[in-house]
């Protein structure tokens, strides 16, 4: 499983880092809000450590954008000064809270337990890199999607703008944040380029590309993977 460590103190980030990967785990790390909700759009992340107080966007912030998508556990990091009651009582999402100076077996102690209610509960799928929306299934380890059973064949870029939006049920993706996703450069000129690699995966997921069941456009917005 991959764990996101986000905390501005490049020291402590690095350190819960080898604690995860001592244990198995993959690391990834940010140093501020949005660095981790651009990561958490690229990477498929099954617990976040999140400290309370970073700049450019705080651990507060960066978690209620969190739960506007995603289910999974987020731990915050907090000193002991701050009210911790207060902070998993804000609404804001998290599941639990270390305060620093932490305790390594306590931090490793409270991320299995998150990682084992997360999984009884059903957040994670038996194959992490499996994803399903219906009767389409991307298996990013293969690196092969199905429709009710039979083999869609697509193009590197087809494969990768379908992750994007499968991984992201719901999520409105403009084009601008297609293209920079995908094909990794400024969106300017690149509309024309999204909307064709849409048209052409509608082709082959879509039983009527002209009533799509799977990938919606929202007009005036971008396009996103309809939830079933």
């Amino acid at each position: 499983m991959t764990i996101l460590i986000c905390d501005n103190d490049r020291d402590i980030a690095a350190a819960i880092a080898i604690y995860m990967q001592h244990e198995g785990y993959t690391a990834l790390l940010a140093h501020d809000g949005k660095q981790a909700l651009d990561i958490l759009d690229s990477h498929e992340v099954h617990l976040v450590i999140m400290d309370v107080m970073m700049p450019v966007m705080d651990g507060v912030r960066a978690t209620l954008e969190i739960r506007k998508t995603r289910n999974i556990p987020v731990l915050m990091l907090s000193a002991k000064s701050e009210d911790t009651d207060k902070i998993l009582g804000l609404g804001m999402g998290a599941d639990d809270y270390v305060t620093k100076p932490f305790n390594p077996l306590e931090l490793i102690a409270r991320v299995k337990s998150l990682l084992r209610r997360y999984v009884q509960l059903g957040g994670q799928e038996t194959a992490p890199n499996r994803y399903t929306v219906g009767g389409l299934v991307l298996d990013d380890e293969r690196k092969t999607v199905t429709l009710d059973g039979e083999d869609v064949h697509l193009t590197p870029l087809e494969y990768k703008v379908l992750r994007l939006l499968i991984r992201n049920p719901g999520r409105v993706f403009s084009i601008g944040d297609i293209y920079e996703h995908v094909w990794g450069e400024d969106a300017l000129g690149g509309g024309g380029t999204v909307t064709v690699h849409i048209r052409r995966i509608r082709e082959k997921v879509e039983i009527n590309p002209k009533e799509p069941k799977y990938i919606k456009v929202v007009w005036g917005i971008g396009y996103k993977m309809e939830k079933h």
